[in-house]
């Protein structure tokens, strides 16, 4: 074997070291970096969880609330038995999931609700598109009742604005 042959093993045994050596690093950096990811993953799940768990409390109350002025609004429905039942019936659904949201973890919760997804994707599916719908037209009729107070101000009560300022032009054309 001769010095320039010995040269080129040496090289390529280095050459391949150093592959070896950077593959190892960045085998560590990945498994760092994975790791890293998840702590953080878990740590925005335990403080979503906590916040979930001081607002769930908040949440049950106005569902509670909701379901005391559904049943307060029953007054109007006497001459209405089927009516009533009706909204009397929702009123107590309302008030045992008021119930369950302050005996349940958030967690408990979740839980469940990815159950049902998993479940019954399609009816999850149906119930998205129709708070979607609903909400859509929400904004809708929200937008256009806006845009009706800013092409009438006198209607919504800016028209006492206006008339001072008439007033003002009037004045001035006269002095």
């Amino acid at each position: 074997m001769g010095l320039g042959q010995q040269n080129s093993d040496k090289q390529q045994d280095n050459g391949s070291e150093d592959w070896d050596a950077l593959r190892d690093d960045m085998g560590d950096m990945a498994g760092a970096a994975v790791e890293r990811g998840r702590f953080f993953i878990e740590s925005a799940r335990e403080q979503a969880s906590d916040y979930a768990g001081r607002r769930k409390d908040d949440v049950a109350q106005s569902v509670a609330d909701f379901a005391t002025s559904l049943r307060e609004s029953t007054h109007s429905f006497d001459e209405r038995p089927n009516i009533r039942a009706v909204v009397d019936s929702a009123a107590d659904g309302l008030e045992q999931l008021a119930d369950s949201i302050r005996e349940r973890t958030f967690s408990d919760i979740f839980n469940d609700f990815e159950e049902v997804v998993r479940h019954r994707p399609a009816t999850v599916a149906a119930v998205s598109v129709a708070v979607g719908f609903l909400a859509a037209r929400f904004l809708k009729s929200t937008a256009e009742d806006m845009r009706h107070e800013r092409m009438n101000p006198h209607v919504s009560g800016g028209g006492h604005n206006r008339s001072r300022q008439a007033q003002r032009s009037g004045n001035r054309a006269g002095a």
